[in-house]
């Protein structure tokens, strides 16, 4: 199930590569071959030679561009869970510092969140774009936010995925491991929305790729734990 969420987003995220940069690469090579023309027919306009070469270098860039971010999700596509292996085990207890100062504002509040993800979805629509939730996916992101193409609405020229965080004021932002190696994984099209002042007048604050921040992980280790068997086996 995980793999085919994964190979679902990869295509999604290779039909709106090939939409958006094709159209940026095709609006570029129109310019070079219009300033082609102009050379061919002994223009002596300053600085033509100059835009000729920052153009040509910008089609070398953008097709290099693309055809890497397609060979990695070609990558991506490729990749298949194997056998499950046990590794060991964990006990998973509330956190018990979760009511301290330091903590609460970590605490997920449901109707910050509400509020937060309200404010997102209004912020995409405002722009025109067509937003899916996804909040009950476990994905590592909140939302699907399209811009759709003004001749054919059912086809997306610019696709975020989005991960929505709230605060009642302003705090610290986590995300989950899964959140941030899904933000490392999708690179510019993952987005971060934090809406900080959730309890008085929301303030929407965007980051495109925010695995590029300084992110600190965050360990604590209460105490260890040891089966008795280990005791008995142990002793000399």
């Amino acid at each position: 199930e995980v793999a085919a969420e994964r190979a679902r987003e990869a295509k999604t995220i290779a039909n709106h590569i090939n939409i958006s940069l094709n159209a940026i690469i095709d609006r570029a090579q129109r310019q070079y071959g219009e300033l082609i023309q102009q050379k061919e027919a002994g223009s002596q306009e300053s600085g033509l030679a100059g835009r000729i070469k920052l153009l040509d270098d910008r089609l070398f860039e953008l097709n290099a561009r693309r055809d890497r971010r397609l060979e990695n999700l070609a990558r991506e596509r490729q990749c298949m869970i194997g056998d499950v292996q046990r590794l060991g085990r964990a006990w998973v207890l509330p956190h018990p510092e979760r009511q301290t100062p330091a903590m609460a504002p970590m605490v997920r509040d449901e109707e910050i969140e509400r509020i937060a993800v309200a404010e997102a979805i209004r912020h995409e629509e405002a722009r025109g774009w067509q937003v899916e939730s996804v909040e009950q996916d476990n994905r590592g992101f909140d939302l699907i936010s399209r811009r759709p193409h003004p001749e054919d609405p059912k086809t997306a020229m610019e696709i975020r995925f989005i991960e929505v965080k709230g605060r009642a004021g302003i705090g610290e932002i986590a995300l989950t491991s899964n959140e941030y190696k899904t933000a490392q994984r999708l690179g510019r099209d993952y987005w971060l929305y934090v809406v900080f002042d959730c309890a008085s007048q929301p303030k929407l604050h965007t980051v495109q790729d925010p695995a590029q921040l300084g992110w600190q992980p965050l360990v604590k280790v209460e105490h260890y734990h040891l089966q008795a068997q280990a005791i008995l086996g142990g002793q000399g």
